[in-house]
């Protein structure tokens, strides 16, 4: 009996000793917070039409993209007070502004590398890179590994007339049509016609490419000039990409995610 005893209490010591040592679990990293002068697009224009492609498998990519939580806008204070003068004039013409893509995470960008490199998923190449050999995209600038959505004062956009359709979600898996074709045949978007579809990889998604004539060359005219005359600046490869100028972080590429308490109460 002594000798039973005493290997129990042996092992009871060595349990609460590999007890008193053994690590403590380790605590989850807060998410990071976007910073003072970030806000929902919605806090400070509701009446702008959200369309946040990222959240959804309607990508190049064919999935949703990292980082996107939540389908809302984020951007910094001014780029959101801009497109709100923006809004007040085109809602006057009858028109409203889209939004499909605003503030990006730095993770995103890493996702859209870790595709590009990855040369056997051409899973949405009929859409929206149907000319354009994948292992040309870094080459191309198509794809990079920073962006400066990620400094929160670039948005993605377009118009739409008002009052706007209803547009149907992509369905995973259905035939792709070349993000060029003509807009009927192109995946339906409720907006104006520009020539290609978002995201187009392919130089028909210039802004001025001699291509683009009649109303898509004015629709995208009349995009840029609206958002030009408000500090916005176009990049000339994508029609459908504007920086607000002076940025409000020129240099910082920030992490947080697309979600609303990112920037809860703003």
């Amino acid at each position: 009996m002594r000798t039973v005893l005493r290997a129990l209490a042996t092992a009871a010591a060595t349990l609460l000793v590999a007890t008193a040592v053994s690590p403590a679990p380790a605590q989850a990293r807060p998410e990071p917070k976007a910073p003072e002068g970030f806000v929902a697009l919605r806090s400070v224009d509701p009446t702008i039409i959200q369309e946040m492609r990222y959240t959804t498998a309607h990508t190049f990519l064919g999935e949703r993209v990292d980082g996107y939580r939540q389908p809302v806008c984020i951007l910094t204070r001014p780029a959101a007070r801009a497109l709100h003068l923006a809004q007040k004039r085109l809602l006057r013409q009858g028109y409203s502004l889209k939004v499909y893509d605003c503030y990006r995470p730095q993770r995103a960008v890493d996702h859209f590398v870790r595709w590009a490199k990855d040369l056997d998923d051409q899973a949405m190449k009929g859409e929206f890179y149907p000319l354009v050999d994948k292992s040309r995209l870094f080459d191309d600038g198509y794809i990079a590994e920073k962006s400066g959505h990620s400094r929160g004062s670039t948005v993605d956009l377009t118009l739409v007339r008002l009052p706007a359709l209803p547009t149907r979600p992509y369905r995973p898996g259905e035939r792709l049509t070349p993000c060029f074709a003509p807009k009927g045949e192109r995946f339906p978007d409720n907006s104006v016609d520009m020539g290609t579809g978002y995201d187009c990889f392919d130089t028909l998604s210039h802004t001025d490419d001699p291509r683009i004539q009649g109303a898509q060359r004015a629709n995208r005219q009349f995009l840029k000039r609206t958002l030009t005359d408000v500090g916005f600046v176009n990049l000339p490869e994508e029609w459908w990409h504007f920086t607000h100028k002076p940025e409000l972080f020129p240099d910082t590429y920030f992490d947080f995610p697309v979600d609303r308490r990112s920037v809860a109460g703003r």
